[in-house]
């Protein structure tokens, strides 16, 4: 296996990992770093890709120049690798929404984190990240997710998966790989909160989404989350 890189905005980076043995055609980890003069990583990834994803990172800047770390919820994708990263980049400061901090992160890091509030922002200098609270969406309570202002890039987590390998970039459909991939492996709760929490990302007018398992998106944000809260408006079929 290999870590590759590749610049999907600008200053923005996609740490992505095609692991084959996962599911029957293969899985896509992606990883994301933001170049400012504050520089943030978004998912921390697995304990057993920190190698791959840490030389990864050096590739584009010295760990130590890492200033931020946070990721949407505790999953092993997401923060398996929290503390090993915190002992790598020893400048680094994990963040996460209030409620993260608050039932997770608090205890589980090595090092106090960040709490952030929802809309708080951090200027990175050259950047700005804004933490959204989205609990449930894509799963578990703690979550939340980022978007970049300047670039107008939305870190997804887990919205819009898709199984297999995946280019960098994609101007094609995401809505329909992903309703597919969830009736396989119905990972997102399908509560009233989804819809309007897609509305409200929709209402950000993304015009790249970068995927944690596929491509990044570039192209009309805003409809492809309007596309896939449509599809959680209506119920599930019994």
């Amino acid at each position: 296996m290999k870590t590759n890189v590749s610049e999907i905005a600008a200053g923005i980076y996609r740490l992505s990992t095609f692991v084959p043995q996962v599911g029957p055609t293969g899985f896509t980890f992606n990883q994301f770093l933001i170049d400012a003069e504050q520089p943030l990583l978004f998912h921390y990834g697995q304990r057993a890709l920190f190698p791959l994803i840490s030389d990864a990172v050096k590739r584009v800047i010295p760990l130590e120049k890492l200033r931020w770390t946070t990721c949407s919820h505790v999953e092993s994708d997401e923060a398996g690798a929290l503390n090993q990263w915190l002992a790598a980049a020893p400048n680094a400061t994990p963040a996460h929404g209030m409620i993260g901090c608050n039932i997770w992160l608090a205890d589980m890091a090595d090092r106090a984190p960040k709490p952030l509030k929802n809309d708080e922002t951090l200027d990175l200098g050259g950047k700005r990240v804004r933490w959204l609270d989205t609990p449930h969406i894509p799963h578990n309570w703690d979550a939340g997710l980022l978007y970049e202002e300047t670039t107008g890039t939305l870190f997804s987590s887990d919205l819009f998966t898709q199984m297999g390998p995946a280019d960098p970039t994609t101007e094609s459909d995401i809505v329909a790989p992903a309703i597919d991939t969830a009736a396989k492996v119905p990972f997102m709760p399908w509560t009233p909160l989804a819809e309007p929490t897609l509305r409200r990302l929709a209402g950000l007018a993304p015009t790249t989404i970068a995927l944690m398992h596929g491509p990044t998106f570039k192209g009309d944000g805003a409809a492809a989350l309007n596309g896939l809260a449509d599809h959680y408006a209506k119920p599930p079929l019994q």
